[in-house]
């Protein structure tokens, strides 16, 4: 997944909004986490969250991901 379309960041956002969990599928690997932000940094989209049971920080380029499902 390069890059989202519009009905994804608005999936995304309200997801970011509402504190609602996301399931984000990257190489192989389902992360469950809570989206905190969307940023830019150095160019490329980040997708800042929280795993919601250690609460540990995690870093998800939009450009890796394969797909995501907010829950």
């Amino acid at each position: 997944m390069a890059s989202l379309s519009h009905p994804d960041y608005e999936r995304l956002e309200k997801a970011v909004t509402h504190g609602r969990r996301i399931s984000v599928f990257r190489r192989g690997t389902e992360f469950l986490v809570v989206p905190i932000a969307i940023e830019s940094v150095l160019g490329r989209e980040v997708i800042r969250a929280r795993h919601p049971a250690t609460g540990d920080h995690l870093s998800l380029f939009v450009d890796e991901i394969d797909g995501f499902e907010v829950i």
